[in-house]
């Protein structure tokens, strides 16, 4: 992992570039640090504040010496907005009474889902890789990680990715399911 303090000089300097390249490197980070609160906040919510305030603060900081002090003081203020958002959300009765509200089970059209599944069969190579890694994972680890454990940089990961959700939509679409019709 490389060390995203490597932009500060060009960051202090205004250059839009280095923040951007920050921000792609530190928001996965940040955001995993906020796994935890994920059932009682919005957690893309925290992180953007966060995200925001990091720019906000980052031509004037100044790091520590050790390796991504500005990543680790990203994941230090989205972790104390968290749990500012956790206590301002103290439960009431009123959310207690929704809590207590059953939810219905929602019964995955067999239809689709043979579609779903005869078409994911039909991708090859690399995009049926990256797909299978992404969902296999279930959203617990980085892209990042996931495209080093099948041995892809990030973006040909990513790309592959893409290629295999258009393959999907388009088999989808040759089956007849429209995906603007299709509920979540």
């Amino acid at each position: 992992m490389t060390d995203l303090d490597r932009h500060l000089p060009a960051i202090v300097a205004g250059d839009p570039g280095a923040i951007a390249s920050w921000l792609a490197g530190a928001e996965p980070r940040i955001r995993a640090s906020l796994r935890g609160f994920a059932a009682q906040v919005d957690v893309e919510a925290v992180l953007q504040e966060a995200l925001l305030r990091v720019w906000q603060v980052a031509p004037r900081f100044t790091p520590d010496g050790r390796a991504d002090a500005l990543v680790r003081l990203g994941v230090r203020i989205a972790r104390n907005l968290a749990i500012s958002e956790v206590r301002r959300r103290a439960p009431s009765a009123a959310t207690d009474e929704i809590d207590d509200v059953p939810v219905p089970a929602i019964e995955p059209d067999p239809l689709l889902r043979a579609h779903l599944e005869r078409c994911r069969e039909g991708l090859k190579g690399p995009p049926s890789v990256a797909l299978g890694a992404r969902l296999d994972d279930g959203g617990a680890r980085p892209d990042r990680d996931l495209a080093a454990s099948v041995g892809m940089s990030v973006n040909t990961f990513l790309q592959n990715v893409r290629r295999a959700r258009l393959a999907l939509q388009r088999c989808l679409e040759k089956a007849g399911v429209v995906l603007s019709e299709v509920s979540p």
